[in-house]
């Protein structure tokens, strides 16, 4: 493994691509077949096959349809509402209902708990993947075993709003086969000052790349990133496939924004009255 802090990108340059011709993915197709082919053919065409340290790149929608995670949903709120494991926003929207934030059962923190009603039949909406790392596991090794490659990635990825921030970007929700940060801590900056606190986010680094190259509306839902194999990683088992993008979601004391400005007014009120000694319900 690549010591924290040293060296650039393979030769400081990323290619993307994002092949054409996938089709409808519909509940019980074969994804692993089906995206193999596209990546075959387009090798074909291309004349430029899959290779070591690529990281192939799927969405989470044709994950979710293969998955059978299209769910009959006449009312969408109800199905965010089973989704929905925290309320952490919400705001009201005239004419329509109100904008929740929540975190889902995966421990993401998203619009709508990552329910989509787009691109799916009237009347149905797609939930996300159960275990987007696993997905990404599955698909690995499959691609692994087809292409005859050591060191292969898988990066699972999804829209997202961010804080603070106008847009949505793609996010990693799902990897295999990478090291989904790249831990700075320990290493040098160029003017040989040590790095404390700096952790980088390749996986959504990755997944965020690869949108550019897939866009929103052209009917690609996979991409391959190039140029990034100094974090992918090779074999089999826990060492081969990686921590997964579970391991990006921020959650417990690292939270700095778990609570809303009245839960935290409450605690900490609680928490000045008890370190006073005055009862709850009393002046202090």
């Amino acid at each position: 493994m690549t010591p924290p802090g040293t060296g650039p990108l393979d030769d400081a340059r990323l290619e993307l691509w994002a092949p054409a011709g996938l089709g409808e993915v519909r509940p019980g197709d074969d994804l692993a077949a089906l995206v193999g082919d596209l990546l075959a053919a387009d090798a074909a065409r291309s004349g430029v096959p899959l290779a070591e340290g690529d990281v192939v790149v799927v969405t989470s929608k044709i994950v979710s349809k293969a998955e059978g995670r299209v769910v009959a949903a006449a009312d969408r709120e109800q199905a965010i509402t089973d989704e929905t494991v925290r309320v952490v926003a919400t705001r009201a929207r005239p004419g329509g209902p109100p904008l929740r934030i929540v975190e889902n059962r995966l421990g993401l923190v998203m619009a709508a708990a990552g329910v989509d009603a787009s691109n799916t039949p009237e009347g149905t909406v797609l939930l996300l993947p159960v275990d987007p790392d696993a997905s990404a596991r599955a698909l690995r090794a499959a691609w692994r075993a087809r292409f005859g490659l050591e060191r292969l990635a898988v990066v699972v990825t999804d829209t997202a709003g961010r804080p603070w921030r106008d847009g949505v970007t793609d996010v990693a929700i799902g990897a295999a086969g990478l090291r989904v940060v790249d831990d700075l801590r320990g290493g040098l900056d160029a003017h040989g000052r040590p790095l404390t606190v700096t952790v980088t986010a390749v996986a959504d680094e990755i997944a965020a790349a690869s949108e550019l190259v897939r866009g929103k509306t052209s009917g690609r839902a996979v991409a391959v990133v190039r140029g990034a194999g100094r974090f992918v990683l090779g074999g089999t088992g826990p060492d081969g496939d990686g921590p997964g993008a579970r391991t990006l979601v921020r959650t417990g004391p690292d939270d700095l924004f778990r609570e809303g400005t009245a839960e935290a007014y409450a605690r900490g009120l609680a928490d000045g009255r008890a370190a006073a000694g005055t009862a709850p319900g009393r002046d202090g």
